[in-house]
């Protein structure tokens, strides 16, 4: 019997699952293939879109390899960014990477949670659709008082999501007051840009919103659910440690201007 891309098989390397999960549900407007890194180009708009992800074994000489990543980047005016996991291949890339000057940023926690325990949602005022909306975009560059100059790249990136994909708002005497996104893929779903109003806050609205977006993963054959979430966001690590998330693994980024 052949599995439905949306089961859940048990993954011989789940990092690298994840991994690919996250490629997907985050979209790069361009990519480049180079010997077994993923170079990931989208204007400057998020680390996630403008990495180079080495995710698989590589033949070529390592500062060979590092340069022309570094020629693709400068050429487009941008800084060389390398997304770093536990995974990365090869395994002496991080120091190496620190020998020619990149700095650490961004350390994040990827946490998975199995959905066979997740409560009900409570809350009655959110809506779900499949497709991006002007008012979803909005509201989420308002809250996260992001540069509108960025709605196009955002808009091409969120438009080129290929598998299953949930936008969601929960609305507050009918004011948008959170939002997120949901993708579904291989029996997991992914959460992102899970955000709430900032007068709003701690008043379990991203709670209620995160598990409307769960059980429509279910509705799509998820079985666990994962999602990316920084080191030093203590209140988003509170939530999702209450929503049964636990943590797989970090990335971090090795930045070069």
């Amino acid at each position: 019997m052949v599995n439905s891309p949306l089961q859940n098989p048990e993954p011989e390397n789940p990092i690298r699952l994840i991994e690919e999960l996250s490629l997907n549900a985050w979209p790069a407007p361009q990519t480049v293939y180079d010997d077994g890194w993923v170079l990931r180009f989208g204007e400057g708009y998020t680390r996630r879109a403008n990495s180079v992800n080495p995710l698989y074994t590589a033949h070529s000489d390592l500062d060979e390899h590092i340069r022309r990543c570094e020629q693709w980047y400068r050429a487009r005016k941008q800084d060389v960014v390398f997304k770093m996991t536990p995974l990365a291949l090869p395994k002496e890339l991080d120091k190496v990477l620190t020998r020619h000057g990149y700095k650490e940023e961004a350390i994040t926690s990827v946490q998975t949670a199995d959905l066979s325990q997740i409560d009900a949602a409570e809350d009655k005022n959110v809506t779900l659709t499949t497709t991006l909306s002007d008012q979803w975009l909005e509201l989420f560059c308002d809250m996260r008082a992001i540069d509108r100059r960025h709605m196009g790249i955002m808009r091409q990136i969120i438009s080129r999501i290929t598998p299953a994909a949930a936008f969601a708002v929960l609305n507050v005497d009918q004011v948008g007051a959170a939002v997120g996104i949901a993708v579904a893929e291989r029996g997991y779903v992914g959460l992102f840009d899970i955000t709430t109003q900032p007068g709003l806050r701690n008043r379990g609205l991203g709670q209620q919103l995160i598990l409307h977006l769960l059980h429509w993963g279910k509705t799509q054959g998820a079985t666990h659910g994962y999602l990316q979430v920084m080191t030093n966001n203590p209140p988003a690590l509170r939530l999702y440690e209450k929503l049964g998330y636990r943590e797989l693994y970090q990335y971090w980024y090795r930045v070069r201007s």
